[in-house]
């Protein structure tokens, strides 16, 4: 072979003569002795892979190719084809050795393909059809990582209707009956391919394609393959022969084991075969799971997996019972013999991987050697697969997903030791390469070792869930050495992107809500975790690393490439990393500070890492990279990092974080223009956006061992709001006669939070839970503000007065459906609106004008806002006179005096029986009583009685003890409190059914109480009336006319909670007191037997609600109706019955 090198020729033979010699001697060795028929190509080409051809044959072709272009002998080996009668053998094994050491090949071999299928069927050409079908299947048993899967090829050319098939009936049945012609020397694998992927055909033409698949399937079952068996990851683009359904189960069981112990959930693939592919399934799956064996002391993964089907329903208890049994007797056995039945594991393959590896190591480290690389390459991919056993291969081109489990990544056992020789082999490499040359002058031989793993589809899940392990769990341990190996492994990975599926990171209970599949660089992005000390130093040094190798690697890209190439992850990280821990960085660079990074500098043990991520940061090239809008870290995602930071393990002290914060807002971020992620000098911009940061930060929930409550916010970032909330407030005063207000952005934020979100995103319930959280976080941050906040002040003619509208608006539609009474806000929300209005009223000319007109606007606007002062008043009212009193030095204002009187009004008449004053409006003095009460339990509720005719209109604000269980309080206490006022109520003649659903024309009082009270205060007033009314005598519903109508609403509602599964409060002491079905049947039977006791007046209320309930329970409508018929039709019916 020494003959046909090149150098060995020197300048003594001229180029073109050398040349026309090397292309002869191609031609002759692709041409001789052509005696397989293309019959036998089919059928033997899988033992023509690179690996499996001669050496002798391979290195030839290898050094004749060197004379040439790739494009040149690309264009060679089409000029054959085309000319010659050919040896299949030959021209194959040449497209393997093409494709494999040529990195070009591939692109050019889909361009020949493309070229081959177009000629076809523009000419009807068989020739052309079967060497297109050959070289495709060719190059695709060297491997994803070199050209595309069969499979993947197969519906690329013909599984749309934009196909060659596509243009004609007639090129339709050109493709169908050469495929047909195809199937008696057909393997298996490839017959499973037309059928699982069959052509795209218009529905005219269905039966050709029938005919085909059934003529497939016959071939199938004459192999003894039925598609019925096929396996539930089996391959369809392997090149080797169709294995049994045995060894197939044996390899999806593992597949599915690995899958179950990443994500600890049952694959998707199994649930589905369960069901419709349920002969696999009971047949050869089950079976190959449950081979007896002797079960080990502690669960491992195949007995959690055996344990969840089992409670799924998806094991038969008869084979798990024999399963069991087998266990055991296998157990007994190994007892018996005195030995262990443990599983051996055959080392051989493994240490032949090691062996090829080290083989490629001494290639790599010399640079002489390189063009051998390729040619290694492929060997080590064949001990590869040997290693791994092909026991997970999937059944697509490349899998949609890949799911880690963040939090316990689990591996199994061999790809695990495969995965850790192959991430030790390529530090190793790495190291070795790095002695000798620098990144850049290494030449692609780490990128295809990287590109290679990951054409090995059945190793990528190892490989993440081994990363995760390395980066996320074990980072701050790793030496330099293997930080160093990572880096640039993970730079290799994102080079390899396109052939690494999305991945599905489970975070586990640390994860809110499912989060979307990341791309490979966002998944190791969101690996480097920076909340302690430890984990800020090893994301230095492994950014700081991975950013040198990168940019000292592909320097030589052009700027498009190579920004293609940068994680964006990696920059931004970098970007929070550097001015957070070198002061140096937050300065203005000088140019002659921009010096370069040293690569081999990096693996120095005595390497000061904040040193080295300095002088990369002031780089050129690095500044020119902070330029581009893509790795431009905004202030939202700098916010978002900054509040994962443990503040008591954090790397900087209290006083330099906030020295950090300060530069970051207030230098960086505010002036800088949006277009660069920042501000453009506007405050209120700015506080939205950290506003945001921080609700979103806090529905999260916070990974490591330093969580924070769900509920809990920053309070370090909430001072920096609380800094530009204040400095917002000092803007020039509107002028007299300006009728607009100041905004209320705010509430405007919080507002746009809950009605901008996708209602399609997560179920009812998620979705319900979701806003309950956010509307907890918007009250702790509202908490947070200062008080001035939620009060403005506007101009009404000359004069400035306060606005609240905003705050009540908020009130009304939200805030109060977070409060745990129903009817009241909480102490917090509520003191911290009184003491804005009093610090906001210091801008109006007359600040006890101000505040009594705002809340006499308060008593019809949103009267929650007086309900929750009455209840509150004891600890409010201390609070308010000093303030008051600090602020203006004045008697209090006539509205917050007038409070403080019902408060002390209701206090004496609960405690020295003096008389309770009604005053207008009268439910707000009711509500003081509600409120005096409830401190004066239990005899609050007994002094009722004691109300006079004049307070008549207080009885109904005592409605929140109806239906709303007291804090601390059982729900059968509530209700027997609830019980005595509604019978106190009944004595003085009040029309109490109101307070449930007041009609149209009731007095306003009812429909104020109606609309301070929350959502589901009000949603689960029916279950309050079904738990109080069977106590009442029959004489009630003679006295009341309106409760036929309310007890029917009540009903209607009822049945309708229940039938949207709302959840119903119970009873501490015994938690099916309140069964829903037993409160629905005694209500039902309470109903019927009330409407025969009802006044005819009160039936005429009915009609509106008959259809309603006729929906939901035929039965009382059909009493309704027939109680409501005028009493002539009831004689005439029973005049008729007569006969």
């Amino acid at each position: 072979l020494n003959v046909f090198s090149v150098p060995l020729y020197g300048s003594g033979a001229h180029p073109d003569s050398l040349r026309q010699f090397f292309r002869h001697t191609l031609t002759e060795v692709l041409t001789y002795n052509p005696v397989l028929k293309v019959s036998d190509a089919i059928q033997m080409q899988k033992e023509w892979s690179f690996t499996r051809t001669s050496p002798l044959l391979t290195a030839l072709y290898r050094k004749l190719l060197v004379a040439f272009s790739v494009k040149e002998s690309m264009c060679q080996l089409q000029q054959v084809l085309e000319t010659h009668e050919v040896n299949w053998q030959h021209v194959l094994s040449c497209v393997s050795t093409l494709v494999v050491c040529q990195a070009e090949a591939g692109q050019l071999f889909k361009d020949l393909l493309s070229h081959l299928l177009l000629k076809a069927f523009g000419n009807y050409d068989m020739e052309n059809m079967i060497t297109a079908f050959l070289i495709a299947r060719q190059a695709a048993l060297e491997g994803p990582a070199v050209f595309m899967p069969y499979s993947e090829w197969f519906k690329a050319s013909f599984g749309n209707a934009g196909g060659h098939h596509g243009s004609s009936k007639k090129s339709l049945v050109f493709l169908l009956e050469f495929l047909s012609e195809l199937v008696p020397f057909e393997a298996a694998p490839y017959l499973k391919v037309h059928i699982m992927f069959p052509p795209c055909v218009p529905s005219r033409h269905r039966p050709l394609l029938l005919e085909y698949i059934t003529l497939a399937k016959t071939r199938l079952a004459d192999l003894q393959v039925a598609i019925e068996d096929m396996g539930l990851y089996e391959d369809l683009s392997a090149p080797e022969e169709a294995v049994q359904p045995q060894a197939q189960a044996l390899r999806d069981v593992e597949k599915a084991l690995q899958i179950f112990e990443s994500s600890r959930k049952i694959p998707t693939s199994v649930i589905e075969a369960s069901i419709f592919r349920r002969p696999y399934y009971t047949s050869w799956f089950l079976p190959a799971l449950l081979r007896p064996r002797v079960l080990p002391k502690t669960p491992d993964g195949r007995m959690a997996f055996i344990d969840s089907l089992k409670r799924a329903d998806k094991i038969p208890s008869n084979l798990y019972s024999t399963y069991l049994q087998a266990c055991h007797a296998m157990k007994e056995k190994v007892l018996q013999d005195g030995s262990k039945a443990e599983p051996s594991h055959s080392k051989e393959p493994l240490e032949q991987l090691q062996a090829e590896l080290a083989e490629l190591r001494t290639l790599v480290v010399e640079q002489a050697q390189w063009e051998e690389v390729a040619a290694q390459l492929a060997v080590v991919s064949d001990r590869l697969r040997g290693a791994l056993g092909d026991s997970s291969e999937d059944n697509q081109a490349a899998p949609c997903s890949a799911q880690v489990a963040v939090p316990a990544p689990g591996m199994a056992g061999c790809p695990q030791r495969v995965v850790d020789l192959l991430l030790t082999s390529f530090c190793q490499t790495l190291l070795a390469a790095s002695s000798f040359n620098p990144p850049d002058r290494q030449g692609p031989c780490l990128s295809l070792l990287v590109k290679m793993m990951c054409g090995h589809r059945n190793l990528l899940p190892a490989l993440l869930a081994r990363l995760c392990q390395l980066i996320y769990h074990q980072g701050p341990s790793l030496g330099a050495a293997h930080i160093l190996g990572l880096a640039a492994f993970v730079i290799h990975l994102s080079e390899c992107r396109a052939l690494i599926p999305a991945v599905e990171a489970d975070f586990g209970a640390s994860q809110a809500v499912p989060g979307k599949a990341l791309s490979v660089s966002e998944y190791w992005s969101s690996l480097l975790v920076c909340r302690t000390e430890e984990s800020f130093v090893f994301c230095l040094r492994f950014c700081t690393a991975a950013a040198a190798y990168l940019m000292c690697k592909f320097s030589s890209c052009s700027r498009e490439e190579f920004c293609a190439l940068i994680p964006p992850g990696l920059i931004k990280k970098l970007q929070f990393l550097v001015p957070r821990l070198s002061l140096e960085a937050r300065g203005v660079l000088c140019e002659e500070d921009k010096s370069a990074l040293s690569w081999s500098s990096l693996s120095c043990p005595s390497l000061n890492y904040r040193r080295a991520s300095l002088c990369l940061w002031r780089q050129a090239g690095f500044q020119e990279l902070l330029k581009e809008k893509a790795f431009q870290l905004s202030f939202r995602e700098w916010l978002l990092l900054e509040l994962e930071v443990c503040p008591e393990k954090d790397i900087l002290s209290a006083a330099e974080r906030q020295d950090f914060h300060h530069w970051a807002i207030y230098q960086r971020y505010l002036p800088a223009p949006s277009a660069a992620g920042g501000c453009d000098g506007d405050l209120e911009k700015a506080c939205g956006v950290i506003l945001n940061a921080i609700l979103d930060s806090s529905q999260r929930l916070e990974l490591g061992g330093c969580a924070r409550s769900k509920t809990s916010l920053s309070p370090e970032i909430l001072c920096r709001l609380q800094e530009l909330v204040l400095e917002l407030r000092c803007r020039p005063k509107l002028l007299p006669g300006c009728s607009s207000a100041q905004r209320h952005f705010v509430f405007e934020l919080l507002q746009g939070r809950l009605t901008g979100r996708d209602p399609e995103q997560g179920s009812a319930l998620g979705q319900q839970l979701w806003r309950q959280q956010e509307l907890l976080l918007h009250r702790r941050v509202l908490l947070g503000l200062p008080a001035s906040t939620l009060v403005t002040t506007c101009w009404k003619g000359n004069r400035a007065v306060l606005d609240c509208d905003s705050f009540f608006c908020f009130v009304n539609s939200e805030l109060k459906n977070v409060s745990s009474r129903g009817y009241a806000l909480s102490y917090g929300i509520t003191a911290h609106f009184f003491r804005g209005l009093l610090s906001a009223s210091l801008d109006c000319e007359d600040a006890a004008e101000g505040v009594n007109e705002a809340l006499a606007t308060c008593q019809t606007k949103c009267p929650v806002v007086l309900l929750s002062a009455a209840l509150w008043w004891p600890r409010l009212e201390p609070a308010l006179c000093s303030q008051w009193k600090r602020l203006f030095g004045a008697p209090l204002a006539g509205e917050l005096a007038r409070l403080r009187g019902w408060h002390s009004s209701g206090t004496r008449f609960l405690c020295s029986g003096a008389a309770f004053p009604v005053c207008d409006p009268p439910w707000l003095s009711a509500a003081f009583l509600h409120g005096a009460i409830l401190q004066h339990s239990p005899r609050g509720t007994e002094a009722l009685g004691g109300l006079g005719p004049g307070a008549e209109q207080a009885r109904p604000a005592t409605r929140p003890l109806l239906s709303d269980p007291q804090e601390g309080v059982d729900v059968q206490t509530s209700l027997e409190r609830a019980l005595q006022v509604l019978q106190c109520l009944q004595g003085k003649g009040t029309a109490w059914p109101l307070l449930f659903h007041p009609a149209e024309g009731a007095p306003g009082r009812f429909h104020v109480l109606l609309g301070a009270a929350s959502q589901r205060h009000t949603r689960l007033l029916p279950l309050a009336f079904y738990s109080l009314t069977p106590s009442f005598q029959r004489e009630l519903l003679q006295q009341e006319p309106t409760f036929l109508s309310v007890a029917l609403q009540m009903y209607v509602q009822l049945l309708q909670l229940f039938v949207e599964g709302d959840v119903l409060p119970q009873s501490d002491r015994d938690p099916t007191e309140h069964d829903p079905l037993e409160l629905i049947s005694a209500a039902r039977q309470f109903l019927l037997g009330a409407i025969p006791h009802c006044p005819a007046r009160s039936l005429g209320l009915i009609q509106p609600l008959l259809s309603t309930c006729e929906e939901l329970d035929p039965e009382v409508a059909a009493t309704l109706r027939h109680s409501s018929r005028p009493a002539v039709d009831v004689e005439l019916e029973e005049e008729l019955e007569l006969f």
